[in-house]
């Protein structure tokens, strides 16, 4: 009897000691950290989603609204900043709780129920839901909801624009035509899309993403609200008060100054619509007046010059001070980083040779990532796909396409498609994607566009 009782008594120190161990580890691991530790560590970990407005990789850089206020909170306190991705705003809270980051860096609605287990801090919106439609010279807009009785409203089935479409039907009444789109991957920026184009006369979207899609797209209205304002702002665990008053601090001190209207006024207000149509040719014999360094450099990537003047005129239409929203420099659209990875100092980034040579050396490098194929345009396709958007987007539209029985060696109608739905969260947060969020469909159209102009220059200009 009593070696029984020994017995019993040591497996429960056992127990204990183990799951005193397992305490102490979870403490060490995922312990919420407040400011002082935080600073201790010289690391902020924020945790955001992977979005259009909230962070994204764009040739091969980390981008987006949300980054880039929590990029220079953490600057301006001398803290490494590291990015978790979630894939999704319960997934962001628990990761928060689980002390696997310390700051929520997304706009996370305002409810009581939240605000039992987070404290709201730091960068706060407003946001609705508002009514999209086209503002030609000869288009009546909408300026009330009533007005959109009898008009056809296109939005995704299930979608949270379409529930609110069918309450706002319900509150006025019916008379909305609702009309649905039954497939769920088709994502919110191409329904503004064929708004713009008049493909379709109305969808519906959140203001921050409409705002955003408005620099692309400049003919769309967006003014007409269609539901209540909700509050949103960043977050962090309940035991971290003191960072979450130095967020609280640090955006009254700095919401109003040029580095902040900056960052607002490059992903709100710049323009990224880009040259796709055929620039003009100076002659049978020239299409710009940086011909023979297209032709030089052509040469070291057996490529056609006029291939080179195409990717020149649609990342800055010939003029070598260009500088686009992301911040790509000179002729060839260039980011400071690829310059210098290809022998450019950043200096130097608007001469129009070192850009230019820089840029096929980066070519080089992407030609070497994809297979060669008996159709030489289907790799170029893939090369092209790459310097606009990276090459790691690529890879992974490629690895969605096998997933899903697609070709991974053929772009059109294959990978192109896959590269589409790297803008919807149920396909870019796959295992498989790598690299996040994408705006595929620009990406689609940077391809076509560039050869649809090489093609031009080619029929128009002597080799």
């Amino acid at each position: 009897m009593l070696k029984k009782m020994l017995y019993i008594i040591a497996g429960c120190a056992v127990i204990v000691v183990v799951t005193v161990c397992l305490l102490l580890n979870k403490n060490d691991v995922g312990a919420i950290r407040d400011f002082s530790e935080i600073k201790a560590d010289s690391t902020l970990t924020a945790l955001t989603l992977s979005e259009s407005v909230s962070y994204f990789i764009y040739k091969g850089n980390p981008m987006g609204y949300e980054y880039e206020l929590i990029k220079n909170f953490a600057d301006a306190y001398g803290l490494q900043l590291k990015i978790k991705t979630a894939d999704n705003e319960s997934h962001l809270i628990e990761l928060l709780n689980a002390g696997e980051g310390d700051v929520i860096a997304y706009t996370i609605p305002m409810t009581n129920q939240l605000k039992k287990q987070l404290i709201y801090c730091g960068h706060e919106s407003v946001n609705e839901q508002v009514l999209i439609q086209r503002s030609a010279p000869k288009d009546a807009l909408l300026t009330d909801v009533t007005d959109m009785i009898g008009k056809e409203i296109w939005v995704v089935k299930g979608s949270k624009y379409y529930q609110r479409l069918a309450n706002l039907n319900h509150e006025l009444g019916g008379g909305i035509i609702i009309k649905i789109i039954e497939k769920d991957t088709v994502p919110v920026e191409d329904l503004i899309e064929m708004v713009s184009t008049g493909a379709i006369s109305y969808t519906i979207s959140d203001k921050d993403i409409a705002q955003l899609n408005r620099t692309y797209f400049h003919n769309i209205d967006i003014r007409l609200q269609i539901s209540h304002p909700q509050r949103s702002a960043w977050a962090v665990a309940k035991g971290a008060s003191q960072l979450a008053d130095t967020l609280n601090a640090w955006f009254g001190d700095n919401a109003r100054s040029p580095r902040y209207k900056s960052i607002l006024k490059r992903y709100f207000e710049m323009s990224k619509m880009p040259g796709d149509e055929p620039a003009p040719i100076l002659s049978a014999n020239a299409i710009s007046v940086y011909d023979p360094l297209f032709k030089a450099a052509a040469k070291t990537l057996d490529w056609d010059w006029r291939l080179l003047a195409s990717i020149a005129y649609q990342e800055s239409k010939f003029d070598p001070e260009s500088k686009s929203w992301a911040g790509a420099i000179g002729l060839m659209g260039l980011m400071p980083q690829t310059a210098e990875a290809n022998e450019l100092d950043t200096a130097n980034l608007t001469d129009p040779e070192g850009n230019i040579k820089a840029a096929a050396n980066y070519i080089l490098k992407l030609k070497k990532i994809f297979p060669d194929s008996e159709d030489p345009e289907k790799k170029l396709r893939f090369v092209l796909a790459s310097y606009n958007a990276g090459p790691g987007h690529v890879l992974d539209a490629r690895a969605l396409a096998r997933k899903l029985g697609k070709d991974p060696e053929t772009w059109k109608g294959n990978v192109e498609e896959c590269m589409k739905l790297k803008s919807l969260p149920e396909y870019y947060n796959d295992s498989i994607c790598k690299f996040g969020y994408a705006r595929g469909i620009e990406t689609i159209n940077y391809v076509e566009h560039v050869i649809e102009r090489w093609h031009y220059y080619r029929e128009k200009v002597t080799e």
